[in-house]
């Protein structure tokens, strides 16, 4: 299976508003003390918490919107559907190489 985001991919993000995730994004989280790239499988609103998983079907498990820190918005200069519309400030975007 190919990663949504390959090693060295050049990708944006920004801060995001966690009520506005949804499955199939991918964020910037908090996981057990370190930060990584992950994809939302599931959305819990009511326990503002989110379910983050990789592209080949492993679930790691359940992290709450505190520890959700930004949204992908782009991987390498594309732009990915939707992103940008769960983002709290549209002037804070961040580049980054993985």
């Amino acid at each position: 299976m190919v990663p949504l985001i390959r090693s060295r991919q050049q990708v944006v993000v920004v801060p995001v508003d966690p009520a506005k995730l949804e499955v199939g994004d991918i964020v910037l989280a908090r996981v057990a003390g370190t930060v990584y790239l992950h994809l939302v499988s599931s959305v819990n609103l009511a326990r503002r918490r989110v379910q983050i998983s990789n592209n080949r079907g492993h679930i790691n498990g359940w992290t709450s919107h505190d520890r959700v820190f930004g949204i992908c918005v782009a991987v390498d200069g594309v732009p990915r559907s939707g992103a940008a519309d769960k983002a709290l400030s549209a002037n804070s975007a961040t580049s980054s190489t993985i």
